[in-house]
């Protein structure tokens, strides 16, 4: 009896060893992007506009120097774009693998970037700084805009403008806090905003980080730094 109780205490200590070791192989940041030296694996797409608006917009995504008073030695990602439409939604997503398939996950968020809009600024249709709402999210499928009645469309649930959506949450606007209209290095997340996605089969997730506005004006922001995290 004592040799059959060691071997069921034996068999425990594997299996738990095991269970172990497959967690480590998960690491827990998912993208720590200080775009530095590239965009590393981000890339930028814009929806939520009519056909008969897309050479008015006149969208911009680059990797290029921060603006002054800014350190403008150190190179960021440019977005910028015109919203004509009165809902133009301006967003970077990037592609995560080797999670576990169909698997949720609880993830922070924390988004560094550069605005210049001043607390009290105010615009056609609302303020460049508390009409474009910061949204973050996830996806099992790759953000898209896609075509529907001669409008462009997000492929995923982001919600509109203020409201959160089931696969982006809002996490604040672009106002830079101060009295000033000028760049300054802002933060955006969702610390105390839980938030969770599920991975496709595949143990793949689609990152998605973005602005959507009521400003009918031009939005240009400079994105810093990304890390999203598994909480």
């Amino acid at each position: 009896m004592n040799q059959l109780k060691w071997a069921v205490a034996a068999f425990i200590l594997f299996v738990g060893a095991g269970c172990q070791n497959d967690e480590s192989t998960i690491n827990p940041v998912l993208t720590d992007s200080n775009f530095r030296t590239s965009a590393d694996g981000w890339s930028a797409d814009y929806s939520d506009y009519g056909v008969e608006q897309a050479d008015i917009i006149h969208f911009e995504f680059a990797h290029k120097n921060l603006p002054a008073p800014l350190d403008t030695t150190k190179k960021a990602l440019f977005v910028a774009g015109d919203n004509r439409s009165d809902d133009l939604f301006m967003f970077l997503k990037k592609k995560v693998t080797g999670l576990r398939p169909n698997t949720e996950y609880n993830l922070q968020f924390n988004v560094e970037l550069a605005s210049p809009f001043a607390q009290s600024s105010f615009g056609i249709g609302g303020s460049p700084a508390t009409s474009v709402y910061m949204k973050v999210g996830a996806s099992a499928t790759e953000p898209n805009k896609v075509l529907r009645d001669g409008h462009y469309y997000l492929s995923i649930d982001k919600g509109e403008q203020s409201n959160s959506g089931k696969e982006m949450i809002v996490v604040g606007n672009t106002s830079n806090g101060t009295d000033v209209s000028d760049y300054k290095l802002i933060t955006r997340t969702n610390q105390d905003q839980p938030f969770s996605a599920k991975t496709n089969d595949k143990g793949e997730l689609w990152l998605v980080v973005g602005t959507d506005s009521g400003f009918e004006g031009r939005t240009t922001l400079y994105y810093n730094h990304i890390r999203v995290a598994i909480k």
